[in-house]
């Protein structure tokens, strides 16, 4: 009797960071997981500090406050988390663009429904900072940005017409799931939304 493989979890599909090697890696990562579970704003510098096991000292020999700690922490991620999501919805998806296109929503499903969920990192922090002048602010718009242009060449590949627009509506689509999980409270949100990218697709030229 053939097994019928094992869906992946979205930790194995989008992998874990490396391990810190120094006291500057150590407060990057812990600002990170505390920010994520936390919120940024209600996680103050000393607990930051004293999750990473060093001193006052140390920490200001390498950040000039918490706001610079949490620009170059929301950077790092931001540069972790693009490797890892293109990689996972290849891994899941495939080679095809397409494909990769449909894929995200699968690794978003089961990212929705695994215990890691937390919401969006970045859109939490470009929420409790809320001015767009912010250097924090603009960290993490960085990255949404980026992401969009991820869809867009996605889209280019996979032969849709005017794969600009192909990517500010499936950009609307992604972050529109993204409230409905965590807003609403629906681990279904990406199954909801799926059908919706397929349509999208058939409608810019790319049919399957």
């Amino acid at each position: 009797m053939t097994k019928t493989p094992r869906t992946k979890s979205a930790v194995e599909l989008l992998g874990v960071r490396a391990q810190p090697k120094n006291a500057r890696d150590r407060l990057l990562n812990h600002a990170i997981d505390l920010c994520y579970t936390r919120g940024f704003n209600a996680v103050g510098l000393d607990q930051i500090i004293a999750a990473a096991g060093v001193t006052k000292t140390t920490f200001y020999k390498h950040f000039a406050g918490k706001d610079e700690l949490l620009i170059e922490a929301i950077t790092l991620r931001h540069e972790w988390e693009g490797k890892a999501w293109a990689r996972a919805v290849k891994r899941l998806a495939g080679e095809d663009p397409r494909a990769q296109l449909l894929g995200l929503f699968d690794v978003l499903d089961l990212w929705f429904n695994g215990p890691e969920f937390g919401g969006c990192l970045f859109l939490n922090a470009a929420g409790e900072f809320p001015n767009p002048s912010d250097p924090v602010h603009q960290v993490a718009a960085k990255h949404k940005r980026a992401t969009r242009e991820w869809f867009r060449g996605l889209a280019k590949r996979a032969g849709v017409a005017d794969a600009g627009t192909f990517a500010d509506l499936y950009t609307t689509l992604v972050e529109g799931t993204l409230v409905m999980r965590h807003v609403h409270g629906r681990d279904d949100a990406a199954k909801l939304t799926r059908p919706m990218v397929e349509r999208l697709l058939e409608q810019f030229g790319s049919p399957g």
